[in-house]
């Protein structure tokens, strides 16, 4: 499991599947929830299997994650703030033009 180099700061609190997690203020929700140990965001729209974290740079869409109710939110890019409410994306989700 990743390890912090400064474990000694300040820190920030959102919910994932209403489980608490602790995050560094700049951290994205994917390495914050890998730092928990958290591996599974997401359900293939496919096949149903888990999805993670793989790229960590916004390119493969692996990480997609419900924010605040929004869909198609890549945990990847998106910075945690105080009071998230991130939960696993399951399966696919429609799209409004």
């Amino acid at each position: 499991m990743p390890k912090r180099i400064d474990p000694d700061t300040e820190t920030v609190t959102f919910t994932f599947e209403g489980q608490i997690i602790r995050a560094r203020p700049g951290d994205t929700v994917a390495s914050a929830l890998a730092a928990s140990g958290i591996r599974h965001l997401r359900d293939s729209a496919v096949s149903g299997e888990p999805r993670g974290i793989f790229c960590m740079m916004g390119a493969c869409f692996d990480c997609l994650v419900e924010v605040n109710g929004q869909p198609n939110r890549q945990a990847c890019m998106t910075p945690v703030s105080q009071d998230l409410a991130v939960s696993r994306q399951r399966g696919g989700v429609e799209v409004k033009i």
